[in-house]
């Protein structure tokens, strides 16, 4: 059982669960663009590669699959999702199962406005979402829209380019930079994620681990405190199987005096994964199960409640050739 892991980054917990999960019974194989992203050396074998927009990216992918005899490949930053999944058929053809959703649910999850259309048009909570911001002062005049709000990219992640906005002014400057921007309702609550894994076979939800937010860092949880609500957990089965995700999703929710608003969907590992796992909700296993076309049983909430996660930085020492 050989697994490939794309762009693979900073992300070494992932590299170090695979291989665990493996006990030797099987490679991990990472790429990335850098030789100074750290988590390849957490590897079996790695590849550096080009840049996911260049010509030719995909069969340099695909040759390593046939190479390495790849039963199972996955990315873990989103632009990468939806090549892998556009591709799929061309991975089935040299052996290896593309881990990850559909190609329409990986660009709907990457669209933030796609995505709020989506919650309202299923009667969701969500934050309410602008990309025409003539329409967004129009409703404040109304009053049917308040400062603060959040000005992002319509596409996007790790939080990058996210300005919170207080004034009609500082709106009017963002957008004349800026024209795939969207004005996003500031949802004054608690932060939850939810780790979330679907069967590849069943189209199940078989695992939920759920966790209040602490403290963010560039996008991403650096201190979480794991919780249980049985509500939270009906309401993500309900919305990810309306929805359709398959294998591996993070999934940011707000609590707002009792009402929960889901806010974005990532179809991959999130940076807060490790917290799940470390807590018992190994989600490595299930995909290596998925690979032997094995159900996956039902693990929903089965975690302890009060566990802390706290980030730190680690070192990687390298020498240069």
């Amino acid at each position: 059982m050989n697994i490939l892991i794309l762009s693979s980054g900073t992300r070494n917990k992932i590299v170090q669960y695979f291989k665990k999960t493996l006990e030797g019974k099987g490679k991990v194989i990472c790429t990335d663009m850098s030789e100074l992203a750290p988590s390849i050396y957490e590897a079996d074998k790695y590849y550096t590669v080009p840049r996911m927009t260049e010509p030719g990216y995909i069969d340099v992918i695909l040759d390593i699959c046939q190479k390495e005899k790849i039963d199972g490949v996955l990315s873990l930053i989103d632009p990468e999702l939806s090549l892998l999944a556009k591709n799929k058929d061309k991975f089935t053809a040299v052996g290896t199962k593309v881990i990850g959703s559909s190609y329409d649910l990986c660009e709907l999850s990457l669209d933030k406005y796609e995505m709020y259309k989506w919650l309202s048009a299923h009667g969701y909570k969500c934050a309410k979402s602008y990309m025409d911001k003539e329409l967004f002062f129009a409703d404040v005049e109304a009053g049917k829209a308040k400062y603060p709000v959040f000005v992002k990219p319509a596409k996007g992640s790790a939080s990058i380019a996210i300005s919170k906005v207080y004034d009609k002014e500082t709106v009017e400057l963002l957008f004349s930079h800026d024209e795939n921007l969207m004005i996003q309702e500031f949802l004054d609550g608690q932060e939850i994620g939810a780790d979330v894994y679907i069967d590849m076979i069943s189209g199940e939800v078989v695992s939920i681990f759920t966790k209040k937010k602490i403290l963010m860092r560039a996008g991403e949880t650096d201190k979480a405190v794991s919780f249980k609500e049985d509500n939270l957990f009906e309401l993500i089965q309900k919305f990810v199987s309306e929805a359709g995700y398959r294998g591996q999703i993070d999934i940011d929710i707000f609590d707002v005096n009792g009402e929960y608003y889901i806010s974005e969907v990532n179809p991959r590992f999130g940076g807060g994964y490790p917290h799940a796992y470390e807590c018992g909700v190994n989600h490595m296993r299930m995909i290596i199960n998925n690979l032997c076309n094995k159900k996956n049983n039902c693990y929903i909430g089965k975690y302890e409640e009060g566990r802390v996660m706290m980030k730190y930085n680690e070192l990687k020492i390298i020498e240069v050739k």
